[in-house]
């Protein structure tokens, strides 16, 4: 998968100055001249990207997660994380995916990818992963608590948009909004969530009809 990375509606010009290396963010500074001819500062933050997996079980269901970090309120959130020096972005959505629920899948969706915010110098990868495995326990730092949490799509749409729940991956709430809104939109939440299933050595997409109708059979025998 060959993934480009979006432009900054301002990016950082070459001739810029980086005056602050940070463990994070580093600072950058230019001359810019103004309309009147005058020339200001501007200045632009920039840190390592991220990568965001929602994570689809056979069973439809999505894995959330729900998290503790030290210096900050518990929230909900997909697994992901920064993006390593010199790591490709699908390579960090599966590391991210195995470290934070253990899981390897067989297929990734590049669902979203964009700078969330105008004065730095960060894009997030958003991916829906599909095709699981369970291949380890957690492999969590320090820094991390998390606990594993499978919604419906549909219990995943009410997390996201409750204002009272810390829902961690705000880039793309309004996709969730749209989706709780418009039937259109929930569709096509419905095609991009749903499912693999493993038959005959191979994975292959699933409809909800379809798991009902397989506990149904189940049922009768």
């Amino acid at each position: 998968m060959k993934i480009k990375r979006p432009q900054s509606k301002q990016p950082i010009p070459s001739h810029a100055k980086r005056v602050f290396k940070g463990v994070i963010f580093d600072v950058y500074q230019w001359e810019q001249e103004m309309y009147d001819g005058t020339r200001i500062i501007f200045e632009k933050l920039k840190r390592p990207d991220t990568v965001v997996v929602f994570p689809v079980l056979p069973d439809g269901k999505i894995i959330l997660t729900e998290q503790e970090q030290p210096g900050k309120p518990p929230f909900i959130g997909a697994t992901g994380g920064r993006v390593d020096e010199g790591e490709d972005i699908l390579s960090a959505a599966k590391r991210e995916l195995l470290e934070e629920s253990g899981y390897e899948a067989e297929k990734f969706i590049l669902w979203d990818a964009r700078h969330p915010v105008g004065k730095i110098d960060w894009v997030v990868y958003t991916f829906v992963a599909k095709g699981l495995k369970k291949v380890g326990d957690l492999n969590l730092d320090g820094g991390e608590k998390i606990k594993l949490l499978p919604l419906t799509l549909d219990k995943l749409i009410n997390v996201a948009t409750d204002e009272k729940t810390f829902f961690a991956e705000q880039e793309i709430v309004l996709k969730f909004i749209e989706a709780k809104y418009s039937p259109d939109k929930k569709k096509e939440l419905e095609k991009l969530f749903k499912p693999l299933m493993f038959y005959y050595g191979c994975f292959i997409t699933i409809s909800p009809l379809f798991l009902h109708v397989l506990y149904f059979l189940g049922k009768s025998n």
